[in-house]
């Protein structure tokens, strides 16, 4: 049997070690915010030949347009360009000045033309809205799971772990995204907040498995430590777990190399917080109610409390 709970402390440094650049890019960099957020219009044009994207950028900043992100979408015989920039008005003198700048460089298709635009105030909603759905989605899971292990002794000790885990994933994933969105320009929209919600509800998922197979084998022998009892509930889920999510793995792998450029970023939130999900339910969730029933939680909390302030002077007895 592998002795998966007592090398906890190897999974916790793991932990911290891949978190520890998301933070870091998360706390100088943050979020490259889409126009979901910030607003904006996403402006998509068809050329009846191929035309390069840095010749459609120069083309708008030459017309005062200098935030203007350009991108190539759907097959490249297509011609189907992406442009993303501030609002900008359906029918508006601008937009007819910027459509025969852009003609200048080859005929465009008036039938394939979409413009999308969202105002700074709807994108402030909808980013109170992403905060509050996340923040719902974490007390409900945490009510929910206090109440499905009531008969535990602790529940709020499980419902607490399960949330650990999760805010884990979450971090990972913000982590990522925030760093490519440094090295890549990536950003995130609307369908980013779903990808989210769905990692979360994921890793509960995972999570609420091993925890019930945990009650299980505690029923079957209450003498058993919880050090014995989590190691053996692991090593009985772990084949399932691990099968589950490979599935699922390798799905979001093809879509995300198959699939549109308007889910990519879609399935690559998801894809990777499936993946940190069957780690932390796994190597973490479940290692910290023993963390927590060894006292080493309460320790930490103890030494942490009465480190000096190195800015204190000495009292003199």
């Amino acid at each position: 049997m592998r002795d998966l709970a007592r090398r906890r402390n190897l999974w916790y440094l793991i932990s911290a070690i891949l978190l520890l650049p998301g933070i870091i890019s998360l706390i100088f960099n943050g979020l490259e915010l889409g126009i979901d957020f910030t607003g904006g219009s996403v402006w998509e044009i068809r050329y009846t030949e191929e035309v390069n994207t840095s010749e459609i950028r120069e083309v708008l900043v030459a017309e005062g347009r200098t935030e203007a992100q350009v991108q190539q979408v759907g097959d490249p015989d297509e011609n189907r360009y992406q442009i993303r920039l501030r609002e900008l008005a359906e029918s508006s003198p601008e937009k007819e000045r910027l459509t025969e700048a852009l003609e200048t460089l080859a005929p465009l298709d008036p039938e394939a033309e979409a413009l999308e635009t969202i105002g700074a105030s709807v994108g402030t909603s909808i980013r109170n809205r992403s905060l509050l759905a996340v923040g719902a989605a974490s007390v409900g899971v945490l009510l929910y799971i206090a109440w499905a292990f009531r008969n535990t002794g602790n529940p709020l000790l499980y419902g607490t772990a399960a949330i650990v885990a999760m805010l884990h994933d979450a971090l990972f994933v913000l982590g990522v995204f925030s760093i490519l969105g440094v090295v890549a320009d990536v950003e995130i929209d609307a369908l980013f907040v779903t990808a989210l919600l769905t990692v979360i509800g994921f890793s509960v998922h995972d999570t609420i498995v091993v925890f019930d197979r945990m009650r299980e084998n505690r029923l079957m022998d209450d003498d058993a430590s919880m050090e014995e009892i989590v190691n053996r509930s692991l090593v009985q889920t772990l084949v399932r777990s691990l099968n589950t999510s490979i599935t699922v793995i390798f799905t979001l792998a093809a879509l995300l190399v198959f699939g549109g450029e308007s889910t990519r970023n879609f399935v690559l939130a998801l894809l990777i917080g499936m993946i940190a999900g069957t780690y932390s339910s796994i190597f973490n969730a479940a290692q910290l109610l023993v963390s927590w029933n060894n006292g080493e939680i309460q320790q930490l909390f103890r030494r942490v409390a009465r480190r000096p302030d190195p800015g204190a002077e000495p009292v003199e007895a």
